[in-house]
């Protein structure tokens, strides 16, 4: 349904190919988020890299939550300067490329990172991590001029669930043929560097080869870093015009905080505090990529029905209800035991709340970067989504720090709770947000 409403929209929108082409840069690059952040190596980082130092994995912890949040911090300082000299010089192919080239090629390093060798693991995170965020941003910079407002929330949506069926394919070949990120494992685990910097070079290439710069360069020999500063020191002065957009990278500053702590953690929180076997893991692994897809592409439709903030408000609400669950997973399998008569294992109850989780997951991503898209003036995109880029990555150093230095004090169970809190939060600017004066915004942005 998709691909065919794309294929009736006005010449000046993108054809089924060029769609499909962008979206496969979501399929390409969930091989780094899944196999490097989020699944395995985040794991054999904490437990076999830094390991257990009689600290319960603490200082591993925090180290990893460390890195991830200088590579955030990178971007946030860079991500609205590079913006504007892509939407100025209409250079958004060449700095995607850019960031991909460095994302595969940190990437594959990380194979040489053994037992031990702790500040090179953290240099190649951060430097790969920044690099894949950066890629995030320029990415979405393309949206707004893939088709009109009202089927921007089925295309988000329609990468989003691709990325997932990507991130299925990668990973689960990891998981499989790869196997446990263990010490004794260690020799074949190693590959998932090389593997994900793999997979990420030969399924992006559709992206560059059928994704066109609409932009039209405008011509200056004014350096690049000039364009930036004064480009961005202008935006900055006119987003009071935008006074709906300025509201809303609010609320996504508290909402993605809560899920980059999610990204960052749910695996490390499946193995120190729930206890799972691989098989577990595995399984978990595929429930959310599944649903996450289902939920990316399924309110990515119900969002051109209900309007974007709403759909956002109600992915904010799922969040809530499944990190409830996560903290109380223990609870709940020893009451389920008591109740029923019968062993309930926590590592059984969290695959039910994985399900709750990965609908939140790709729902909150595809309606968070769909109303940015609506937002966004097409002049102006790249150098908006560079502003989106900011708020998720300081979102990103804001949430693991917090997280980072909580489970150090409290563990990490106790400390997931943060994570309820920031989801309230963002649902209260959030209401704060009138979508349709947004949107009446970028119009009239458009046609002055």
């Amino acid at each position: 349904m998709l691909l065919d409403d794309a294929a009736k929209a006005p010449a000046a929108y993108a054809s089924r190919r060029e769609i499909v082409g962008w979206a496969m840069f979501d399929f390409a690059n969930q091989a780094y988020t899944l196999l490097i952040i989020t699944v395995v190596f985040g794991e054999l980082f904490t437990t076999v890299i830094v390991g257990d130092r009689g600290d319960g994995f603490r200082l591993a912890n925090f180290l990893w939550s460390l890195a991830l949040a200088i590579s955030y911090l990178m971007v946030v300082i860079t991500a609205p300067l590079c913006g504007a000299v892509m939407d100025y010089r209409a250079e958004k192919k060449r700095f995607l490329m850019l960031s991909y080239l460095a994302t595969v090629a940190t990437t594959a390093m990380l194979y040489f990172v053994a037992p031990g060798y702790v500040v090179m693991g953290l240099v190649l995170i951060v430097v790969s991590n920044y690099a894949y965020s950066m890629g995030e941003s320029f990415i979405a910079a393309f949206l707004p001029e893939l088709g009109p407002p009202e089927k921007l929330g089925k295309i988000s949506g329609f990468g989003w669930s691709l990325g997932y069926i990507g991130g299925l394919f990668a990973a689960g070949f990891t998981l499989l043929m790869l196997g446990e990120a263990t010490a004794e494992n260690f020799e074949r685990i190693r590959w998932v560097g090389p593997f994900a910097a793999g997979f990420f070079l030969v399924t992006a290439l559709p992206t560059f080869l059928w994704l066109k710069e609409r932009g039209t360069p405008k011509p200056s020999g004014v350096a690049y870093w000039r364009i930036a500063r004064q480009r961005v020191h202008s935006t900055l002065r006119e987003l009071r015009y935008f006074k709906d957009l300025t509201v809303f990278l609010i609320s996504l500053l508290f909402s993605m905080a809560g899920v980059y702590i999610i990204i960052a953690f749910a695996f490390i929180y499946g193995a120190q505090v729930i206890g799972w076997d691989e098989s577990v893991r595995n399984i978990m692994f595929i429930i959310v990529q599944v649903t996450a897809a289902a939920g990316a592409l399924g309110f990515g439709w119900l969002q051109d029905r209900l309007g974007a903030k709403r759909t956002y408000q109600v992915t904010l609400g799922l969040w809530v209800m499944a990190i409830i669950a996560i903290w109380a997973t223990p609870e709940i399998a020893t009451l389920a035991s008591a109740w029923f008569g019968w062993q309930w294992q926590a590592q059984y109850v969290f695959l039910v709340v994985g399900c709750l989780a990965g609908l939140s997951l790709g729902s909150s991503q595809s309606a968070s970067r769909a109303l940015v898209g609506l937002f966004s003036p097409l002049e102006k995109s790249a150098e908006f989504f560079g502003f989106w880029g900011l708020a998720n990555k300081l979102a990103g150093v804001l949430g693991i720090v917090m997280l980072g230095v909580l489970q150090a004090m409290i563990g990490l169970q106790a400390s997931i709770l943060l994570c309820v809190g920031l989801f309230v939060v963002a649902m209260l600017v959030c209401a704060r947000v009138n979508e349709r004066r947004g949107r009446e915004a970028a119009i009239a942005w458009k046609s002055a």
